[in-house]
């Protein structure tokens, strides 16, 4: 299988929607075919303390969602601040936490293939704080961030495969 970022598939748009709708794709790819016939005993699981893969798989979508609304000029909301305080909360099926991830990807993946590329170099705040990024910054840190729970997520999923 080539890999989303090699397909030339979204040449039309700018760089850096694209690679984050490129990263959306290939962690959906890869976070469906690592974590088949996972129970859900088996996605909460330590092992050797790892992190769950489920919570790996529930913060990728929680954190694309709360990292675009800092894009869009916004504030969290109560909603997003009390998700965020749930991610560890064991329990949800394969099917239940890839269906939020899709759903997340899904509605952030059509706004980032809608944003005007004159927005990208656009101030942003983070956090209470407002840490200051851009957009772009924001877009590029979405697509890190959620492969890298994706990576988590994969090696937590092999070492129960293993064992």
């Amino acid at each position: 299988m080539t890999e989303p970022w090699l397909s030339g598939s979204l040449a039309d748009l700018h760089p850096v929607p694209r690679a984050v709708l490129h990263s959306f794709e290939q962690a959906r790819a890869d976070l469906a075919h690592w974590t088949q016939g996972l129970t859900p005993d088996q996605l909460w699981a330590r092992p050797f303390g790892l992190g769950p893969a489920g919570f790996h798989i529930r913060h990728a979508a929680r954190s694309i969602d709360r990292l675009f609304t800092y894009a869009q000029g916004r504030l969290l909301d109560e909603a997003q601040m009390f998700l965020l305080g749930t991610e560890m909360d064991a329990g949800a099926s394969r099917d239940e936490l890839l269906d939020e991830l899709g759903r997340v990807l899904d509605r952030v993946g059509e706004q980032v293939r809608a944003l005007d590329p004159a927005v990208l170099l656009e101030s942003r705040g983070v956090g209470r704080k407002q840490l200051p990024t851009t957009v772009a910054g924001l877009l590029i840190h979405i697509a890190e961030h959620t492969q890298r729970h994706v990576g988590e997520a994969i090696v937590t999923a092999r070492v129960l495969k293993a064992l």
